[in-house]
């Protein structure tokens, strides 16, 4: 089997996770904000109990569509769910390992991106870890133009709601969590600068 069949188009950040051994077989898996599902195919396609939402219901649909083609015949359609990151229905501490790629950067402004950031941590169950890439102003913050509610005008030309060290160090202290490691930002060409974000929740 080739790798990209393997493994999809995983994001490298998380495929690191998964090489130190941060993702195991026996965890409930959720991706929230899955898109088209590019971050589980390996999931899928070994038996790992993975969950996923999205706010797009095609993107939902892909995700089915995917499960189908891949997974064990135990797939059921509330395995992956139309709903919003800030609002999801799953239980409190249901899952072992949270996914949140390329998702918070989409907040309307703090308060919101809080919220997003509050439900990713109930779903997470104690001991958990909770996996985040998001777009940051670290490296690039004299290159950025600020519209209001801490949203950016990239040099890329996107518009993105951006966090900085110091936001993710205090929301981090205020959620208790504990980081797996040190937060890391990979500056793309001076376009655009992406964070990844790491942290467990504490052991009960």
């Amino acid at each position: 089997m080739e790798v990209i069949e393997q493994f999809g188009n995983i994001d490298i950040y998380l495929f690191d996770q998964l090489l130190k051994g941060r993702i195991q077989k026996q965890m409930r898996i959720l991706d929230a904000g899955c898109g088209s599902g590019r971050n589980l195919v390996y999931f899928l396609r070994n038996g790992y109990k993975v969950y996923a939402v999205d706010q797009s219901a095609q993107a939902v649909e892909s995700v089915h569509k995917l499960a189908k083609e891949l997974a064990a015949s135990d797939w059921t359609e509330d395995r992956a769910r139309v709903e919003a990151v800030d609002n999801m229905s799953f239980a409190d501490g249901q899952f072992q390992f949270v996914i949140s790629n390329a998702v918070l950067h989409f907040a309307e402004n703090d308060q919101h991106f809080w919220q997003m950031l509050q439900e990713l941590w109930r779903v997470l169950a104690p001991g958990g870890v909770l996996f985040m890439r998001l777009a940051s102003s670290i490296g690039i913050e004299h290159a950025v133009q600020h519209l209001g509610d801490e949203r950016y005008l990239l040099p890329d030309g996107s518009t993105r709601f951006l966090v900085n060290e110091e936001r993710m160090l205090q929301a981090t202290a205020d959620l208790q969590g504990i980081f797996v490691e040190p937060i890391k930002t990979v500056n793309v060409a001076g376009q655009r600068c992406m964070s990844t974000w790491c942290i467990q929740k504490p052991a009960l």
